[in-house]
């Protein structure tokens, strides 16, 4: 599935901000130095993409720290796009908070291709967008992608990596 996405951006001169489950990244450390070899940048989401109310505080932030054993970076998205703000400021000691504008919602089933493909026309410039790139959505990323690329370009908006 990445080796596709790479390939989809590649191909339209685009670089994006990968946001990476530890275990993920300990599996596969290739893809990480070539998604960063195409000029990618990765980001840190926790070890196991743990939802904060089904862990303790210091899990969530043990989880964080696992992660950049794998995931060098100061970015940082918490999975489900949610998290307490009493755990903001421990957080933010070591990491950029990262949430996002634009959800794709490729990961929902009970979300048509249609529908998310007519929520794209949405897309204004400074949204940070989000797709998922994992087994269970592929058949899905693979018609949103190149349509979220030809209507962004199609705005003249451009894509950049969150530094």
């Amino acid at each position: 599935m990445t080796q596709w996405i790479i390939k989809e951006l590649k191909s339209h001169g685009i670089v994006a901000t990968f946001f990476c489950v530890g275990e993920n990244a300990k599996i596969y450390p290739g893809l990480l130095t070539e998604l960063k070899s195409h000029g990618h940048v990765i980001g840190n989401h926790s070890m196991r993409h743990e939802k904060w109310t089904s862990i303790s505080k210091s899990e969530y932030l043990e989880s964080i720290k696992d992660t950049s054993e794998f995931v060098d970076s100061n970015l940082f998205r918490p999975p489900y796009g949610r998290m307490p703000w009493t755990f903001t400021n421990a957080v933010n000691r070591n990491y950029k908070i990262i949430m996002w504008t634009w959800l794709s919602y490729d990961f929902d089933e009970s979300v048509s291709i249609e529908k998310i493909l007519s929520q794209i026309n949405r897309i204004k410039a400074g949204d940070i967008l989000v797709l998922h790139d994992n087994e269970r959505v592929m058949d899905r990323v693979k018609v949103i992608l190149p349509e979220v690329i030809r209507i962004v370009k199609k705005k003249g908006l451009i894509f950049e990596v969150i530094a």
